[in-house]
């Protein structure tokens, strides 16, 4: 791999000069994949929605087989439903999330959208 120069110079700004470059003007260097950005918040939210999904569907799941005083039983459909739209897209984001970590082939940090 070539070596890297530094020119020195009067602005902020570090230029490099590679040496010795091949005969068809590439090198390894710019062929490299700069290692993964783990997307901290969206995993974040992902473990919130899968929690807070989980617990709603266990909530539901109990009104619907009556351990919970039958008073509530007019929150059950909507406990499951509201659980289901939030655990669903949770467990999907930390499943990848959670591959991505492990180093499985096929998964990577680049397929949980981030939000910025």
């Amino acid at each position: 791999m070539p070596k890297r120069s530094v020119i020195k110079s009067d602005s902020a700004a570090k230029y490099h000069r590679l040496a010795n470059i091949g005969g068809d003007g590439y090198i390894d260097l710019q062929f490299e994949k700069p290692p993964p950005k783990i997307p901290y918040k969206a995993i974040l939210l992902a473990t919130v929605l899968f929690v807070v999904g989980s617990a709603l569907i266990i909530i539901g799941a109990l009104l619907l087989a009556g351990i919970i005083n039958a008073k509530y039983s007019d929150r059950t459909w909507p406990m499951l439903i509201l659980g289901s739209l939030m655990f669903i897209p949770g467990v999907y984001h930390v499943r990848i999330a959670y591959y991505a970590y492990k180093g499985y082939q096929g998964y990577s940090y680049e397929d949980i959208p981030e939000f910025e």
